[in-house]
């Protein structure tokens, strides 16, 4: 219940349209999930059914309350860490980097973003303002308009550039930037 529906939706919408197998995990009782704004989700399997497979990326939403009851789970918690200490992708978009990842400790020695009403809960020396922040394994952003950009950055790191741009293609979005694992910049 809470999670930001947009960044759930974008980030798992456009990695299927680069070809990723995406699993929708509920962290509730039940596979129906109430997002912040009302909507409806219906995830794929419940956490538990998760917990000893291994993912090429794991990413989590924001929004709130979603962030707190995603943190409070303590599978999502153990398959998070083990993602870290593995050296596979995860992610955190909106609130839930520093309300889900900084507890857990997911966040030390990377530089992170967040969304701006929860930077002032970020190390600032590790706290950057970017729309999105790829540092080692950890990819972070800052919220729902952002999160096109949160997706195709783990395009990228997943399947490269070319795939980005396959993708982006089919999105229609105005500005069309490239995450790219060392810069942002503008398509030609």
């Amino acid at each position: 219940m809470g999670t930001e529906e947009m960044e759930a939706v974008i980030l798992a919408g456009v990695l299927r349209r680069a070809g990723a197998d995406v699993t929708l995990a509920s962290v509730e009782d039940g596979l129906e999930i109430e997002a912040s704004y009302g909507t409806r989700i219906i995830a794929d399997k419940p956490i538990a059914a998760c917990a000893d497979q291994v993912f090429d990326l794991v990413a989590v939403p924001g929004g709130m309350p979603g962030s707190v009851r995603l943190r409070d789970s303590e599978i999502l918690q153990r398959i998070m860490v083990r993602q870290a200490e593995e050296k596979r992708l995860y992610g955190a978009i909106c609130a839930a980097p520093a309300v889900v990842l900084m507890p857990w400790g997911l966040h030390k020695g990377r530089k992170i973003t967040c969304h701006p009403s929860f930077v002032g809960d970020l190390p600032t020396f590790r706290a950057v303002e970017s729309n999105v922040q790829v540092s080692g394994e950890l990819t972070t952003s800052r919220g729902p308009g952002t999160a096109f950009q949160f997706a195709l950055s783990f395009v990228e790191q997943l399947f490269g550039l070319h795939a980005v741009e396959d993708v982006d293609s089919t999105l229609v979005r105005q500005n069309k930037t490239c995450i790219s694992l060392f810069c942002i910049m503008p398509f030609s």
